[in-house]
């Protein structure tokens, strides 16, 4: 163990192979616990030298009843509407909501946690940025048992709760759609390969591929940063590529507007040379023409679950251990996908 390492009682639990909410009643010692599971709690604590956080222990104590909310884009329809359902549902508990956006950047990331721990928020929700490609901010959270939780961009190693969706099988629906429209060289636009959304819908894409008998061919794999500059070079690069996709995937809404936005300006009609799907429901997909097949994702309900879950667990109703929460998604075809068979 490093020197001048601190202890946490997450680190006990994980060598006794018991929860930590386990660890906190025996510490406290709790006439709920066996007095032998107290025992080996309490030696195991004194053998790791643990020392409890007593600014954690004061923070929890005289709560700020303040959470701090930190998203990519505040004005992203889906963000938005997470933002709502966790303002709705603090406030209806009796909480304020300080809301931070990283702008898609990591430093601004690290920078919003730093100002939201020093204006002393009872707890975080945080959906990463796309550039977070390494997590000891998050880690520095854990380690000093400061509550937070993960939704939608998340790190899957870090041991504290998520609430995702179930972005694998919403890609799964919408590359199977496209198959039974008739499609087989279908093109999956991706956002940076570390992001936790990219990967699964990957994952989704190739899956209903293989069901299809369709290897996987790196290069109807796109890579984009997300931004319209690098939506717009992928909309080229697929245009140049031989054999021709008849279908193209992309991993969130914004990329496939932009990508039909150009398509459009070079006479290329869709659906009849591309099929294009996005996902995520964006109020934009409905309206742009053709109206823009996707997936549906609940960003209130999200917010509502991330937040009652983080609720519960500084309240004491849930168990600080870890638990994962996966919403479902919907196929929502529209005419940009209605290629003729």
């Amino acid at each position: 163990m490093k020197k001048g390492h601190q202890v946490t009682m997450k680190e006990i639990a994980k060598k006794l192979g018991v929860s930590v909410s386990t660890i906190s009643r025996a510490l406290k010692d709790s006439p709920e616990l066996h007095p032998e599971t107290k025992r080996k709690i309490v030696e195991m604590a004194k053998e790791m030298n643990y020392q409890p956080n007593l600014l954690a222990q004061s923070l929890r104590i005289s709560r700020t009843k303040t959470l701090g909310v930190i998203v990519p884009e505040i004005t992203s329809h889906f963000f938005a509407s997470c933002i709502s359902g966790i303002q709705d549902h603090a406030n209806k508990r009796g909480y304020n909501v300080m809301i931070c956006q990283s702008n898609e950047s990591i430093d601004q990331e690290i920078a919003n946690i730093k100002t939201l721990v020093a204006s002393q928020v009872d707890a975080l929700l945080i959906s990463l940025s796309r550039e977070t490609n390494h997590y000891e901010h998050l880690y520095e959270l854990y380690s000093r048992e400061i509550p937070f939780v993960l939704f939608d961009r998340v790190h899957e190693e870090i041991p504290v709760s998520k609430v995702t969706f179930n972005d694998a099988g919403g890609a799964y629906q919408v590359t199977h759609h496209l198959l039974e429209m008739g499609c087989r060289n279908i093109v999956y636009v991706s956002g940076p390969e570390d992001l936790y959304i990219s990967k699964k819908r990957k994952e989704g894409y190739l899956k209903a591929l293989t069901e299809y008998g369709i290897k996987e061919n790196p290069e109807f794999i796109k890579i984009s940063d997300l931004t319209e500059d690098g939506n717009i070079r992928v909309a080229q690069e697929i245009l140049q590529m031989n054999p021709k996709p008849d279908a193209v995937f992309c991993m969130i809404d914004p990329v496939a507007v932009d990508v039909l936005t150009y398509w459009k300006s070079k006479g290329i009609k869709v659906p009849e040379e591309f099929a294009l799907a996005g996902f995520t429901n964006n109020p934009t997909s409905a309206v742009v023409e053709p109206p823009l097949t996707t997936v549906s994702q609940p960003g209130y309900e999200m917010g509502k679950l991330a937040v009652s879950h983080l609720l519960d667990q500084l309240d004491g109703l849930a168990s600080d251990d870890p638990i994962s929460i996966v919403l479902d998604t919907t196929l929502v075809p529209r005419k940009s996908s209605q290629k003729t068979i």
